[in-house]
């Protein structure tokens, strides 16, 4: 039977976490799967449970906080789905099994490639070789769970006809809900639409299950064969917050979510999104995985409702729909910014808060007013977006084994140097001195002659969060541990395979060389908690298809 709306499958926490620099803490992971569970997203794909313990743990987490109830202010009552993928691999779907067994609805997504060139390169197999692993690891996945989604990788590159058997296969086997992934961005919305329709027509059994697509967006086409894919008959979209994910990245949630919401005179169904909480899930992926949403992004970019040039501004004065499609407060983005000064109270900055999606009470709230505070001594107008860096960067660090006190910089013509002192996990206080290229260089000397974490910073980004010389800076640093780093005694095994992965850390300030040292030491934090195996204590508690 098909669903009576579009489901919207979720996959932040999976394929969105591969962006490179992306990986959440499991803190992080549960706290944006509560945010999906609110919106009112049908399914979680909480990660790929048999790719590491941490992840099995963060999946089983998920389902137990999640997937049993739900949460506070979800739109429907039943909780959310929570699947697990899980290669076409015995030992994949035993841990994907075991991990989503406390959800009142799991699911197990197993796949396997289908397309020629992944055939013939990759798993090296004959096309009966696919079709019986197939059969007999749908079959194997419906054994724990009734719930099963199965996925031929690479479908927008496979045979038509060879596509039929593999998706016949599966339902004979008893998967539910057939996946078309487009694993590398190749199709156009005409092409794939077609394939959508060609599959309800030539698969025996399909009447009886739920057909659903995953859009790369390699050629910036996610969201269109994704909308084509819906008028042709699919069911269910999967789709990233901010549309993150493996290069390009995937089809955007709140993208498809909003297209189907105005347009519903075309698509004539929809889905079962909050649309109000779209902006607030945008703002959270972006600050847990340190991706900064472009401004021009559509739906939940800064300017997606500012209007700047005479012709509109006049328009909009005489009604607003001549320049606006939908309403900012559809999806959540406040338009009307309230003044906030020094001589503002708790109650007002607390409300504002609120507002803004960000519900901060107790001993957060006297750390972010003390910040604001200090914020406000500084500058004469604090905006929404000042707000919004402020307590975003008070919320979302990593546990701090090292915490800056003070620095002092000298730069100019002659030797740019920089002296910090620390706070280190044994809560001793250290100083270093080091002189750089620069003062941002000379910083980053002093904190590792401290720190001893080997690095490599491979992406450094600043950026001001409002206008005027008063403005508040945002860094974005990305690091990646030296592979030559030689582990402490009794390390986190997880570590072995951080030294292959990349770091990120965000910092605000006005003073753009503080914001770069929170940066780097937020970083660095990061790589000590996945080190010494607490990556968990987080402050923000509370490639297949």
């Amino acid at each position: 039977m098909q669903p009576d709306h579009v489901r919207i499958f979720d996959t932040t926490l999976r394929d969105g976490e591969q962006s490179p620099g992306a990986t959440m803490t499991s803190s992080e992971k549960l706290e944006v799967a509560k945010t999906l569970s609110r919106l009112g997203v049908d399914v979680i794909e909480a990660g790929f449970a048999a790719a590491s313990p941490d992840d099995l743990r963060a999946v089983k987490t998920i389902a137990e906080a999640v997937g049993v109830t739900g949460v506070e202010g979800r739109p429907v009552p039943e909780p959310p789905t929570i699947c697990s993928l899980a290669r076409a691999h015995k030992p994949d779907i035993d841990k994907a099994a075991e991990a989503i067994a406390p959800a009142k609805h799991g699911r197990i997504h197993t796949f396997i490639a289908t397309s020629p060139i992944h055939r013939e390169h990759k798993l090296r197999m004959t096309k009966d070789q696919v079709l019986a692993v197939i059969g007999e690891m749908v079959s194997y996945a419906r054994s724990f769970c009734k719930d099963v989604e199965f996925s031929p990788e690479d479908a927008g590159r496979t045979e038509m006809d060879f596509m039929y058997d593999a998706l016949q296969a599966a339902i004979e086997a008893g998967a539910s809900t057939l996946n078309i992934p487009d694993t590398v961005g190749y199709t156009i919305p005409a092409e794939f639409g077609e394939r959508i329709a060609m599959i309800r027509e030539n698969v025996p059994g399909i009447e009886n299950a739920v057909i659903s697509v995953h859009c790369h967006n390699d050629l910036g086409l996610a969201v269109a064969n994704s909308l084509s894919a819906v008028q042709n008959g699919a069911r269910q979209v999967e789709v990233a917050v901010n549309g993150i994910g493996e290069r390009a990245g995937n089809a955007s949630l709140e993208e498809v979510v909003m297209a189907l919401y105005v347009r519903g005179d075309l698509y004539g169904i929809g889905t079962q999104i909050d649309t109000t909480q779209l902006t607030r899930a945008s703002r959270l992926v972006s600050k847990v995985t340190g991706m900064v949403v472009q401004p021009n992004k559509a739906i939940v970019g800064a300017n997606a409702f500012a209007h700047e040039a005479g012709i509109h501004q006049d328009g909009m004065l005489k009604h607003e729909e001549t320049y606006e499609i939908m309403r900012p407060e559809t999806v959540g983005a406040g338009k009307t910014q309230l003044v906030l000064g020094k001589h503002s109270g708790r109650h007002a900055f607390a409300n504002r808060l609120a507002e803004l999606g960000y519900p901060v009470s107790g001993d957060g709230l006297d750390k972010a007013f003390a910040r604001f505070k200090k914020l406000a001594d500084k500058k004469k107008l604090i905006t929404d977006a000042d707000l919004l860096a402020l307590v975003s960067d008070e919320l979302y660090q990593p546990k701090e084994f090292w915490r800056l006190d003070a620095i002092q910089v000298g730069c100019g013509t002659g030797m740019p140097t920089a002296t910090v002192k620390l706070t280190g996990p044994d809560g001793q206080t250290q100083t270093a001195a080091e002189v750089g290229t620069g003062p941002v260089d000379a910083v980053y000397k002093a904190i590792q002659s401290l720190v001893h974490v080997p690095c490599t910073l491979l992406e450094y980004t600043v950026q001001s969060v409002t206008e005027g010389i008063d403005a508040l800076g945002e860094v974005s640093v990305r690091v990646s541990p030296h592979e030559g780093e030689a582990p402490p005694d009794k390390i986190n095994p997880q570590y072995e395979h951080s030294r292959a992965r990349v770091f990120h850390g965000h910092g605000a300030h006005t003073d753009v060389i503080v914001a770069s040292a929170k940066a780097y030491l937020a970083a660095i934090n990061r790589i000590l908690a996945l080190r010494e195996g607490t990556q968990d204590d987080s402050k923000a508690a509370g490639s297949a298809a």
